[in-house]
């Protein structure tokens, strides 16, 4: 599965089976968060083998059973995009291996036993991570591309966008956000640079969450070489 298979195949999930996670992908998950750790100065870290998280009354209210393994998204304040972009990455490559996800803002409760968070850091969200019971369900597409998008460029304004930014706008709008509002939008300038931003929301504070999950996005669908972040 291509990562561009797994930005339209993946889905949240909430239920999962009790079926164990193999060594070998545990390690694959390992790797790369460590190399994203190492390129965004961040301590994510994977839990696994851990139900308490889950096993509360607000997480079985919102639908979750049988998570006993999670993504703990940690970084240093200020780093929500970050998290986010680096995070997705993760959960994309577990959709390769044939896992499911959610990213979790409240439904859980904090372990901190089981990861550490230093002075300077903060738990900002948890993502589930396990063999689902289903594959989940797409949410319905509120926003067109028209809608999440600015054109400001000096000499093209006016003219058909670059296909290569429609592309990364057509797999941002398939990023997972907060009660899916996509609250973001993406400026193109010229000489091919392109500028991310949050928009108001009422869930403003993980909307540089969403925002860095719809940059990872975009930037698989519109393919680096393509353009450069402003």
């Amino acid at each position: 599965m291509t990562l561009e298979e797994a930005i339209r195949t993946r889905h949240s999930v909430r239920q999962y089976l009790e079926k164990p996670i193999e060594a070998e992908k545990i390690q694959q998950l390992q790797d790369l968060i460590d190399e994203c750790n190492r390129e965004g100065g961040l301590h994510i870290q994977l839990i696994t083998n851990e139900p308490k998280a889950f096993a509360s009354g607000i997480a079985h209210y919102s639908k979750f059973r049988g998570v006993s393994n999670y993504i703990a998204m940690i970084g240093k304040k200020g780093d929500d995009v970050n998290l986010g972009y680096y995070g997705e990455k993760v959960v994309l490559l577990a959709q390769c291996l044939g896992l499911n996800t959610c990213w979790v803002a409240m439904s859980f409760s904090k372990q901190p036993d089981q990861y550490q968070v230093l002075p300077d850091e903060k738990l900002v969200c948890v993502v589930s991570l396990g063999y689902g019971e289903n594959q989940g369900r797409p949410h319905p597409q509120r926003k067109t591309i028209a809608d999440v998008t600015e054109d400001k460029r000096s000499t093209e304004k006016g003219f058909p966008l670059p296909d290569w930014f429609t592309r990364g706008m057509e797999a941002a709008l398939l990023a997972p956000t907060a009660i899916n509002q996509q609250k973001f939008v993406f400026i193109l300038h010229d000489d091919n640079k392109v500028e991310a931003r949050t928009r108001f929301t009422l869930l403003n504070g993980y909307a540089p969450i969403d925002l860095g999950i719809a940059k990872c996005h975009f930037e698989i669908g519109a393919q680096k070489g393509n353009f450069e972040w402003l």
